[in-house]
This record gives structure tokens, C-alpha cells and sequence, in this order.
């Protein structure tokens, strides 16, 4: 290429490559390839960092510059730089900056990525009755807070419905025939059926009459109307607790021995036990009705003359903890049943007795498979 090309309206060039607009685009590098050549303004002075850009025999716009003072060089193949601005980046696409903060790789630049949203279920219509009650309400009837509390509950995915997580506001249900689970714990729903913990003092017979006359559990659930069942049984002799119910199919698990409810006594008995007592229940003992064993024994206290230790079994045999005490040589004094399954006494004085709450029903139910 010549250096003595005129350019137009008769303009000399001072080392362009071309003559014109066109030929300064035409011919020589260009500006955006030009890693070699100088930015804008380089030897040309116009606005194209290549050789021949816009205006190439032309000086620079501004007057006072002659075309040989360029603009800054590109870096690393990218972009000319312009006004001061950053270089490209190493490896990057020619022009490109680096992503702002707190922008995410791979998203268009200037705009964050879209948060993902948990993925809702299909509003669930086999659990939906059409003349129902909203399930937010069953929810807020039931004890659980209220209604805006539990729809979060529900949109949250913690309530399922015979066996079906419900998302949607707008399902209802018969609380009379369909079964509600929250967090996994079941709910009473129907208002008629009660469940109640009593400490049952000693000499108190575990049935509402006696025919023989003696203090029985009338005497103290004589003010309510429910028909309740106690749920087993504690002797003439024993105390603590004791739960009843009118809920037919929960008092029917909490006593089979399919579900091997665990209860809980505290015992004292003559005579200084020793762990290898302990050791002889835990393997188990022959009685008159046949093989009995406890689950877990601990020795809580020790004098010479009796014992303090607490034993857990899922057996309900008629007076099993002092046959086997019996039979291993140290009688019973005095025995309380301190918890059964998850349910506890905890505090409650003798004589007294409370309803559960929804949770600690919810946990007795689940326990059984309810």
C-alpha cells in the first residue's frame, strides 16, 4: 500500500493507507482486530484504531491534535479502549467487563438471574369436597393459631390430607371422615372425643363402680359427659398414670401387643438390688402365666434396706412388675407408672388429671400408627 494516496476534497495523508471513508474501511487491519495497532486516534487521528479509519488522512476532532498522538493500546486482544475506560479482560469477549457484584456468571449482563421457586404441586382433587370446610379453618378450629397462620402451614406443604400434601388455599374437606396430618402428627378433629391423663392415687380401683364399695374413677370424672374407657389398667395398690379416652380405636392400639406400647414405672423394693437383678429381668423370668421380661432397668437409688429403680416394658399382664420383683426376691413397696409411650406425668398431682393438647395427642397417635 502507498503512503501517497490523497484523500478526499483533496486532503494529504500524513501515513494513512486510504483514501476517503471507504478506503478507510476497507483496507489495512481494522480497528476491533488491530491487538498490534493503536486505539482510537493512533497514527491516523481518527475515530478507527486501524489503519485508514473514518477521516483517515484527516487530524484528530479535536484541533489541536495532529494524528500522531493515539489513544491508549488495546490489552490482550480486546476492544480499543474508549474515554479512559477499562481494558478488556484477559480472555474475555473483546469489550466485555468483568460481572458486576453480586451478578451471577452466566447471566446476561446488567440483570441478576431470576430466583428459583419451589415447585408447587398439582391442586390435589380426590381429598377436595365441594360442600366442605376450608382446610385453613379446620386447621384454625383445631387449635393449630389462626387462619392466616394456617395457611402458611398450608403453603408451606405441612399439612397432608388422607395421606396428601395440600398446597392450595382453596380445598376443603369433611372433618368427619377424612384424616388431617400436620408435620407428620396427626390431628383430632372431631370435637366429641377426648383423651385425658389422670395420676391415679393408691387404693383407687381402675374402673367407674365397685361392687365391693371401694373409692373408684367416678369419684373423680363425675362432672364430665363423656362414656370413657380407661386405656389397661393400675392395681388396687399402684399409682400414677393412667390414661382414659371414648376414642375406641386409640384405646384398642395403646393395649394390643401388636404396637408394644412402652410404660414406664418407678419401683421401690425390699432389699438391696444389685445390676445383676437387673441383668436377670432384662433376660427374663418364668411366671405362672408364662415368660416375662422387662425392656430396660436402672437402679436409681440404693440403701441396705430397699431399692429405688425404674423399669420400662411393653407387657400389660395383670401385675407383672411385682410378680417378676416376686420372683427374683424382692418385693414391691410401692410402684408408680411414671409414662406411657410418649405421654408423661411429669408434674401432675395425685388425684387430678388434664386433656391432652393436640400435640401431645397428635405424638400418642402416631405412636400407633394412627
Amino acid at each position: 500500500m502507498s503512503s501517497s494516496s490523497t484523500g478526499r476534497g483533496g486532503r494529504g495523508s500524513t501515513g494513512g493507507a486510504g483514501a476517503g471513508r471507504g478506503a478507510g474501511r476497507g483496507q489495512g487491519g481494522t480497528g476491533r482486530q488491530g491487538g498490534g495497532q493503536q486505539g482510537r486516534g493512533g497514527a491516523q487521528g481518527g475515530r478507527s484504531g486501524g489503519a485508514g479509519g473514518r477521516g483517515a488522512a484527516q487530524p484528530g476532532r479535536s484541533g489541536g491534535r495532529d494524528g500522531q498522538q493515539g489513544g491508549r493500546p488495546t490489552q490482550q486482544g480486546g476492544r480499543p479502549s474508549s474515554q479512559g475506560g477499562r481494558p478488556a479482560q484477559r480472555g474475555g469477549r473483546p469489550g466485555q467487563t468483568a460481572p458486576a457484584r453480586g451478578q451471577r456468571l452466566g447471566a446476561p449482563v446488567g440483570q441478576r438471574r431470576a430466583p428459583v421457586e419451589r415447585e408447587r404441586p398439582a391442586p390435589v382433587s380426590d381429598v377436595h369436597v365441594a360442600d366442605g370446610v376450608r382446610l385453613q379453618k379446620v386447621l384454625a378450629d383445631a387449635g393449630l393459631g389462626s387462619r392466616r397462620a394456617c395457611e402458611r402451614l398450608i403453603e408451606e406443604g405441612r399439612v397432608e390430607v388422607d395421606g396428601q400434601i395440600v398446597m392450595e388455599l382453596g380445598v376443603r374437606i369433611d372433618p368427619a371422615r377424612q384424616s388431617v396430618h400436620v408435620d407428620g402428627l396427626r390431628l383430632e378433629l372431631d370435637a366429641a372425643k377426648v383423651t385425658i391423663v389422670f395420676n391415679k392415687p393408691k387404693h383407687v380401683v381402675s374402673s367407674m363402680d365397685d361392687p365391693e364399695g371401694r373409692r373408684s374413677l367416678a369419684e373423680f370424672f363425675a362432672n364430665r359427659s363423656e362414656r370413657l374407657f380407661h386405656v389397661g389398667r393400675l392395681d388396687y395398690d399402684s399409682e400414677g398414670l393412667l390414661l382414659l379416652t371414648n376414642d375406641g380405636e386409640l384405646a384398642n392400639r395403646l393395649t394390643h401387643p401388636r404396637y408394644g406400647v412402652d410404660k414406664t414405672y418407678v419401683v421401690e423394693v425390699q432389699g438391696r438390688v444389685t445390676p445383676k437383678v437387673g441383668e436377670q429381668l432384662v433376660h427374663g423370668v418364668d411366671l405362672d402365666d408364662g415368660f416375662a421380661r422387662i425392656d430396660r432397668f436402672q437402679i436409681l437409688d440404693v440403701t441396705p434396706q430397699a431399692s429405688l429403680v425404674e423399669v420400662v416394658l411393653h407387657e400389660g399382664r395383670n401385675r407383672i412388675v411385682r410378680r417378676m420383683f416376686d420372683a427374683v426376691g424382692h418385693p414391691v413397696v410401692r410402684l408408680v407408672r411414671t409414662q406411657m409411650g410418649p405421654i408423661r406425668l411429669a408434674d401432675l398431682p395425685p388425684g387430678r388429671h388434664r386433656v391432652l393438647g393436640q400435640v401431645e395427642l397428635g405424638t400418642l397417635m402416631k405412636s400407633v400408627g394412627l
